[in-house]
């Protein structure tokens, strides 16, 4: 089968449309939440410490509770477990809707419901990324992964761009739709037919708990690819640069704010589109330590840019590297891992990123407060090649993988 039947054949799958809708309607809703929240959170209080307070207690669940939501998507329907959690963050958000039009809306009440959002998403995440490979085939595997990145990516650029005219209109409706896209998610991820049945319960205790741990720390190839991830994330990330840069280094404003914002998910979406018709099917870990090099060089091209236009195409580069290595690692830590382990692995995944996401932007933010904003920027893009380098070293296991090849365990 050729690349653009293989394509068509995916988009005629189903349970797979129906996934991508679940997938794009709960990343639209995340971004309207984050943009609402933000938003009224900062026009009550006027402080940006309590914008970072809401991004705090949206991090706690994940880091607190990621032992158990990974069992609870290996010991229970991961389709029933995701549409739950996506009902309870439509509940959280339906109280800021209610409580917004009415005016008792207050920043207590915005943590609050921030926390049970959070608490949603760490049950929601693992779950929702390790059940795809029950709605596909294994050889569609890859494929299927950045196609659901692509709509991902699509959301992230889209979905601010809705927050702000919803915003425009009333927080309320901001809050009202955001809580109906997660509803519409949950109803459709409920009716998601799985052509492979899921793997049979384990008993709960301190060794399924702590399997997760144990399986990546076994598995070279999938403890390589996280561990290259969360220190290219950690080291390279830029985003919370970026108002710096609109600002003060490209003075562009809002509008030259929001387009380096949107430069990486742009490049992403290329990136995604082109695996969705030509997945990388050999020589992935040179295609994996390659794409975080690029990430690196794209990262230091765009601290050294001389204008708008040069800047904002090297974060498009950024995106679009970084997407390949997520597709190649989500592919590996899918396809190495049995069915009854996905959802404990992906949850020690999942609270890898988002610690390396929110260290990043602290990061960032320390090295540019010490060192300058451009040189901070390129010690990051040095630094993550520099890491590159070393893991190709320490994960040959990773540098030698050859094809998506399921590990028997």
């Amino acid at each position: 089968m050729d690349n653009a039947s293989a394509v068509t054949s995916l988009l005629r799958h189903g349970p797979f449309v129906r996934f991508l809708y679940v997938r794009v309607a709960a990343s639209v809703a995340l971004q309207l939440q984050a943009l609402a929240v933000g938003w009224q959170m900062y026009v009550l209080t006027g402080s940006s410490f309590n914008l970072g307070l809401v991004g705090l207690v949206q991090f706690i669940p994940t880091l607190g509770l990621f032992l158990v939501t990974g069992h609870v998507a290996d010991r229970f329907d991961r389709r029933v477990v995701a549409a739950s959690a996506q009902s309870l963050e439509a509940l959280a958000i339906a109280v800021l809707a209610v409580t917004t039009a009415v005016g008792l809306l207050t920043p207590g009440l915005l943590l609050g419901m921030a926390f049970v959002i959070g608490a949603g998403r760490a049950f929601e995440q693992p779950s929702l990324q390790s059940v795809l490979p029950n709605i596909v085939p294994a050889q569609a595997l890859p494929r299927a992964i950045a196609a659901a990145n692509s709509a991902a990516q699509t959301a992230v650029v889209a979905g601010p761009a809705l927050g702000g005219l919803l915003l425009a209109v009333s927080p309320a409706l901001t809050f009202a739709v955001c809580a109906l896209l997660w509803l519409t998610a949950a109803a459709v991820m409920l009716g998601v037919a799985v052509t492979q049945a899921f793997a049979e319960r384990e008993p709960l205790d301190l060794k399924t708990l702590f399997s997760g741990f144990v399986f990546i720390g076994r598995n070279k190839a999938v403890l390589g690819a996280i561990t290259l991830d969360l220190f290219a994330v950690l080291l390279g990330s830029t985003t919370a640069l970026l108002p710096v840069f609109a600002s003060d280094i490209f003075p562009t404003g809002p509008l030259g704010f929001g387009a380096l914002r949107a430069a990486p998910a742009v490049g992403a979406i290329v990136a995604a589109l082109i695996l969705t018709r030509r997945p990388i099917a050999r020589r992935i870990g040179h295609a994996m330590f390659g794409s975080v090099a690029v990430y690196g060089a794209a990262t230091v091209l765009f601290a050294l840019s001389p204008n708008f236009v040069i800047a904002t195409l090297a974060l498009a580069v950024v995106g679009a590297a970084d997407l390949v290595s997520v597709v190649i690692r989500q592919s590996l830590v899918q396809l190495y891992t049995p069915d009854e382990m996905r959802g404990r692995v992906f949850a020690v995944n999942s609270m890898f990123t988002a610690t390396s996401n929110q260290l990043g932007t602290f990061r960032a933010g320390t090295a540019a407060a010490l060192l300058g904003t451009v040189p901070a920027v390129m010690l990051g893009g040095l630094s993550t090649i520099a890491v590159v380098l070393i893991a190709a070293a320490v994960f040959r296991d990773l540098f030698r993988a050859d094809r998506y090849e399921p590990t028997k365990v």
